[in-house]
């Protein structure tokens, strides 16, 4: 029997007769009413919890919702970014390029078909390979919840977001007489891994202060046949909010924030030296108002980031590469907006309506020489604005009959700023002052039977239309044929998906599945044209594509303090001349047992990856195409954890236990700069690699 026959005949039989939702999760209370629509008889009846326990991945909370604690300790080795976290969350995987800063995909969906939210404000990168995704510059420990709705099943936070909605949120300290809270970690590991983190709120029952930071730092590590992979990085963020908060049911508040960092990347031709980000948020919220009227809430952001890619920072410029003379690129993004919204609740019906609207602007610099380009001025290259109105409604049809539905329009912007066309030789842009608008719509229908019961089912079908993006438009080389470039010819994605799932409790087992078939008209498509003296040419087209796929996931509670869990997940995407899309992840199978004994407790995880031959080496998005099929692996981990009073919890863990030498199939080639052969060769992920931590609470 071949390898890939072996590897999947053991991640189904192990998701049919183990359990499921991956570890421990913790009770973290959902959003209310006004911020998301599904009921509270559903949410939280789908978590389970076993105290103590490393996170080792996450089961829905409601219909094609995700909802965990980013502070508790997890496994693999706590993340150090936004895309790390999300994998414990099935369905996400991240195209890797090193240690860190991984970019987040999700049932094979890339980019901004993902909303990604912080305290539900807009951020986004600069770099034009995506150097700097979103996710780069979140530090998950300084929040307090991560919010997954799947699918487009929600109107709430913005169009576009065809595969999903992700929220990093921070809560609101209300404090009922003065006081101090304060929790933390500290964590130490393999390759010089160490990381701090501090969140500490003073109150009184009229206002608080609150200031979170993080510090993160590893050396290079090195993969299961000893190589050193580069990949070393150095981060911090830090962030004060002060609130008003003159009841129980309101708070006013502002927030500040900042952070840097530098990474060294293995399959890249530059290093980021530097992530610079700067926020600042006002938000207003009225809860429990009474009547019809029952909360609102109002936020405006602005988040600023500056981004610096060289090739003479954290490493030497290599002399017979493409790149051999010392030269950076300073790249910034400046995203701000707002959301104003309202609920209204009478007998059985929930309704929130409101409008949000966000103006991104885009601007870059570069030179050749060390440190020339800080002499170099801004040119602004790219400018997108949105504005959208939306409405989404809860009918409690009866205790187990509910109809969930969402409209949204959005106007969108988008102008080309450029003089030139970037490259080598800048040629005079085409379409330079040019704008393009498009009204795009968005919506969704989901009925879902006794959710909260033994039995519980739900059926959605939804609709979203999404603008191609900063990547989509002004990164390509070339666009559709017959089209001046990309910013001129590629068109509106439109997808249309029906999204079904089922919860099923019978005594010490708890089981749920989430399947999705969808029609992606106008797919965004990278073609890869070869390359040449001047480097491979990328053209960005559209395309008609099917896309289809699941997660499953079973629980089983042995007794008091012991279960096994287990969960898969697939993702499948066609376009219609019948090749796959690329950058499909394969299928993925984790399982796990976790235990507790007293203040003890331990964790085993096992994941496998099937091997992955549906693959399309010329075709793929704006950070890279398939390298060609890839093997499947499996890597095994434990943990173990101890609290040491109310206060403090030790855990420690070994990942890749077996030293196992794998790379995942979603990869960037390494780059021959560091020793990696110049045809493509997937990055090697860590070996084995161990580390322990300490949480504290005050």
């Amino acid at each position: 029997m071949s390898t890939r026959t072996n590897t999947l005949a053991a991640a189904l039989a192990s998701a049919l007769f183990l359990p499921a939702t991956l570890a421990a999760q913790d009770h973290a209370a959902l959003p209310d009413a006004v911020t998301h629509h599904a009921s509270m008889h559903d949410i939280g009846a789908h978590a389970t919890t076993l105290d103590g326990v490393v996170v080792m991945g996450v089961a829905p909370a409601a219909a094609n919702t995700f909802v965990t604690d980013p502070k508790l300790p997890r496994q693999p080795v706590p993340a150090s970014d936004g895309a790390d976290y999300l994998k414990t969350i099935p369905g996400f995987t991240a195209l890797r390029s090193g240690g860190t800063n991984g970019d987040p995909v999700l049932r094979g969906m890339f980019g901004s078909r993902i909303a990604l939210l912080t305290n539900d404000g807009a951020l986004s990168g600069a770099c034009p390979s995506r150097m700097d995704n979103a996710m780069s510059y979140i530090a998950p420990e300084t929040y307090d919840r991560l919010t997954v709705i799947k699918g487009p099943q929600t109107v709430l936070w913005g169009g576009g977001a065809s595969a999903g909605t992700v929220r990093f949120e921070r809560e609101i300290p209300y404090f009922d007489r003065p006081g101090v809270r304060a929790q933390g970690s500290v964590l130490a590991g393999s390759s010089g891994r160490n990381d701090q983190v501090l969140d500490l709120t003073a109150g009184t029952p009229r206002g608080y202060v609150r200031l979170a930071g993080n510090r993160s730092e590893a050396d290079d590590y090195r993969d299961g046949a000893g190589r050193r992979v580069p990949s070393a990085w150095e981060k911090w963020n830090a962030d004060a909010a002060i609130g008003w908060t003159p009841d129980a049911d309101t708070v006013l508040e502002l927030s500040v924030g900042t952070g840097d960092a530098q990474a060294r990347y293995a399959g890249r031709g530059m290093d980021g030296a530097q992530f610079r980000r700067d926020s600042l948020g006002l938000r207003f919220e009225k809860k429990h108002i009474g009547g019809v009227l029952d909360a609102v809430v109002a936020t405006v952001y602005r988040n600023e980031v500056d981004h610096v890619m060289d090739n003479y920072s954290l490493r030497q410029p290599d002399p017979s590469g493409s790149m051999p003379m010392p030269m950076a690129s300073n790249v910034g993004d400046t995203s701000q907006g707002g959301r104003m919204a309202a609920t209204w609740q009478q007998d059985r019906w929930e309704l929130t309506a409101g409008i949000d609207g966000r103006q991104s602007e885009h601007r870059r610099r570069s030179a050749m020489g060390r440190d020339a380009w800080r002499g170099q001025p801004w040119t602004d290259d790219a400018r997108f604005r949105t504005v959208g109105v939306f409405a989404e409604s809860h009918w409690h049809v009866s205790d187990v009959h509910h109809v969930m539905s969402g409209l949204r329009v959005d106007r969108a912007q988008a102008d080309d700023l450029r003089a030139t066309t970037a490259g080598m030789r800048p040629m005079p842009n085409p379409t330079a002052g040019q704008s393009r608008r498009d009204t795009l719509a968005g919506g969704f229908v989901r009925y879902e039977y006794d959710m909260g019961g033994r039995l519980g089912w739900y059926a959605g079908l939804g609709h979203a239309e999404r603008m191609p993006d900063y990547w989509e438009l002004f990164s390509p080389n070339r666009g559709p044929d017959g089209a001046a470039n990309a910013f001129a010819g590629v068109r509106p994605e439109r997808t249309t998906q029906l999204d079904a799932g089922l919860q099923w409790r019978a005594g010490a087992f708890d089981a749920w599945a989430s399947v999705y078939a969808g029609r992606i008209d106008d797919y965004v498509l990278f073609d890869y044209l070869g390359g040449g003296a001047m480097g491979t040419t990328t053209r960005a087209r559209n395309v008609d594509a099917d896309i289809a796929g699941g997660e499953l996931g079973v629980d089983w509670k042995l007794r008091d303090g012991l279960k096994l869990t287990a969960a898969l997940a697939y993702a499948r995407g066609e376009s219609d001349d019948g090749r796959a899309l690329p950058q499909m992840p394969p299928l993925e199978a984790r399982l796990a047992a976790a235990g507790e004994h007293g203040n003890w407790s331990w964790g085993a995880l096992l994941r496998l990856a099937d091997s992955q031959g549906r693959v399309s080496t010329d075709r793929g998005n704006v950070v890279g195409r398939d390298l060609g099929a890839s093997p499947g692996f499996a890597v095994f981990s434990l943990n173990g954890g101890y609290r040491l009073g109310e206060r403090l919890r030790v855990s420690a863990g070994i990942d890749n236990l077996f030293d196992r030498a794998y790379a995942e199939h979603l990869n960037l080639a390494g780059n021959s700069a560091f020793g990696y052969p110049a045809a493509p060769e997937r990055i090697a992920e860590p070996g084995r690699t161990a580390w322990a931590k300490l949480n504290f609470t005050y």
